[in-house]
């Protein structure tokens, strides 16, 4: 990747710690010239990844961290949120918007992310989600 510019962080697995992420991803817009409309964009799917990777991926287990970096090239903002978790079925989770699963509360995280990004690619058997947008 050419003039790739990069930040990151770590935050251990408590669901308070999420405010720690909405300040950097705020330090981040600034540092890498995030645009507003892309800026909403992002701002959602990082905070509904890392809620995921605290709550489902590493069970808030309070010594277990979950990790943010941002890069970006010239056409690319690529995010990648991790987790020190099992992972998860990323090929099978239920469609929020059918009728049948309306009232369960699975799957609405990634569908979200799926809708906010323009490439999603999961990795280590899904503790690992990398985020893709193009500029």
């Amino acid at each position: 990747m050419n003039n790739l510019e990069q930040t990151q962080i770590e935050i251990f697995s408590k669901k308070k710690n999420l405010t720690q992420i909405e300040l950097f991803l705020d330090e981040a817009s600034k540092k890498l010239s995030i645009g507003e409309e892309l800026y909403g964009k992002v701002f959602l799917a990082v905070l509904e990844a890392a809620n995921n990777a605290v709550v489902h991926g590493n069970k808030e287990d309070e010594t277990k961290k979950v990790h943010v970096e941002i890069a970006k090239t010239e056409k690319k903002l690529i995010i990648t949120v991790s987790d020190e978790g099992d992972g998860f079925d990323y090929d099978n989770i239920p469609d929020p918007t059918l009728p049948e699963n309306i009232e369960k509360p699975d799957g609405r995280g990634v569908f979200v992310i799926r809708n906010l990004a323009d490439e999603l690619i999961f990795e280590d058997n899904g503790a690992k989600m990398q985020m893709v947008f193009n500029l």
